[in-house]
């Protein structure tokens, strides 16, 4: 009998993990086309960002500081932290496919109109303004990306999707920005660089859209409520609405309030260390005059750090079914604790690049944890408002991040406070994170198999 119950077992065990294997997961259509519409509209991203740091932080004709990335940070991230939550009860009604392929086609028509501002000299606050919607848009869109992943794998491929579906986006934005970099080492720097770049992406946008009006229009939810508003009348009561999801989210899903309170200041603390690389790449690594070879230097840093993206996508996995979730994300934040202070006081090329890496791991690494945690958490009628939410604290995490940078850091990005500042917060939350987990386990929702704990 005993032998019978083993091999039972051990039959079990290789069924699920062929069901939760990579190449099983990559065997569903579904799931490949919106992976597919993931990595060209994040591909998109990496180009139009590129631009926007070569007309902002490395034009020749202007000296950046960190106060000027904290004024574009605020101007291009904080107005859509305000409405962010309500476009969160838009993605509980619209057809997230929709927002897909519309949303990437109007990104695709304000690109082209960014590219004809730059070209034209227009005034800055012109082509800002075009920059604002494009983003804006573009955190819509990653949003309804999160919120519809769990309509394409059942829940024992969460973890392994939530690996490489926003991993593979990260990566494909990272290598957008190489297109971006290697377009800038090949162009004279000045608008019309920025105006090809800009125009790149919007091409690239426009394959996004192509690639998500492949799906059937209901294949992402949400499903269809008789008993829910019209559209015109749900705007109008988005605030309660809100607040209804909030309060989900507090009263039943402690342990997504515990994974986004520690990936929000992970990302705080990841976006001080960002500001400080750029300051280093213009300033301090290379000649301040020379902007070419500073974007190369913050290309570097973007590549290796996309490789740490990666490694996150191929070790999460394995992590977290011996650490379980929690153990997984407190592991990244403890660990950054150690090699930022480690690595960063040196101020030199080398190590930055090996911090570089090694904070891909842990910012990917905690992000996918907390996004199993709240798919796994929050039921799928509050599933677009609650990631609306988390895209909005993610967006103030940064943007605070970088106007704290700006009151602290010098031009050059040299800073002792600051590097050990970062790593006591890395440290902190760790702590706090394992004790809030310890008291409150998580519990999946019901899925194929019935209910489970982790």
């Amino acid at each position: 009998m005993a032998l019978t119950e083993n091999g039972s077992t051990s039959l079990d065990s290789t069924r699920r993990s062929s069901r939760t294997s990579l190449g099983g997961l990559l065997q569903g259509r579904d799931f490949r086309r919106l992976l597919v519409a993931r990595v060209l509209s994040q591909l998109s991203d990496g180009v139009f960002q590129v631009s926007l740091a070569s007309y902002v932080i490395f034009s020749p004709e202007r000296q950046a500081s960190p106060a000027d990335i904290a004024s574009v940070l605020a101007v291009l991230l904080l107005p859509f932290s305000v409405i962010g939550p309500f476009a969160g009860v838009m993605l509980d009604r619209w057809r997230r496919r929709q927002v897909l392929y519309l949303g990437n086609l109007a990104r695709c028509g304000l690109g082209l109109t960014t590219g004809g501002l730059l070209l034209a000299k227009a005034p800055e606050w012109l082509f800002l303004a075009a920059a604002l919607l494009v983003t804006a848009l573009n955190r819509f869109i990653l949003a309804g990306l999160s919120a519809a992943l769990p309509r394409v794998v059942d829940v024992d491929r969460l973890v392994t999707a939530n690996s490489l579906s926003p991993t593979a986006g990260t990566v494909a934005a990272a290598c957008g920005g190489g297109i971006g970099f290697l377009v800038h080492q090949i162009l004279p720097p000045g608008p019309r660089a920025d105006a090809t770049l800009v125009t790149l992406a919007a091409l690239l946008y426009l394959s996004a859209a192509l690639a998500a009006q492949r799906m059937a229009p209901g294949l992402l939810g949400p499903d269809h409520r008789p008993d829910r508003p019209a559209l015109h009348r749900a705007i109008g009561q988005a605030a309660r609405e809100l607040g209804e999801g909030v309060r989900h989210l507090v009263r039943d899903c402690r342990p997504a309030v515990s994974a986004l309170v520690a990936v929000t200041v992970s990302r705080f603390c990841y976006g001080i260390l960002v500001v400080t690389v750029l300051m280093l790449s213009r300033y301090s690594f290379n000649d301040p005059t020379d902007s070419a070879a500073g974007m190369a230097t913050l290309g570097k840093a973007v590549a290796v750090s996309a490789l740490g993206f990666f490694l996150a996508a191929v070790i999460s996995p394995w992590c977290t079914r011996r650490l379980g979730l929690a153990g997984w994300l407190t592991t990244c934040t403890a660990s950054a604790a150690v090699f930022v202070p480690a690595l960063g006081l040196w101020f030199t090329i080398g190590p930055s690049m090996a911090a570089a890496l090694l904070l891909g791991v842990v910012i990917q690494g905690t992000k996918i944890c907390a996004d199993t945690l709240v798919q796994e958490s929050v039921e799928d009628e509050f599933r677009g408002r609650v990631f609306a939410l988390y895209d909005v604290l993610f967006n103030a995490a940064f943007v605070a991040a970088a106007g704290v940078t700006a009151l602290v850091l010098p031009l050059d990005g040299r800073s002792v406070a600051v590097v050990i500042g970062v790593a006591l917060v890395y440290a902190l939350t760790a702590v706090g994170y394992a004790r809030a987990a310890r008291r409150a386990p998580v519990v999946v929702l019901p899925g194929p198999d019935g209910v489970s704990t982790r």
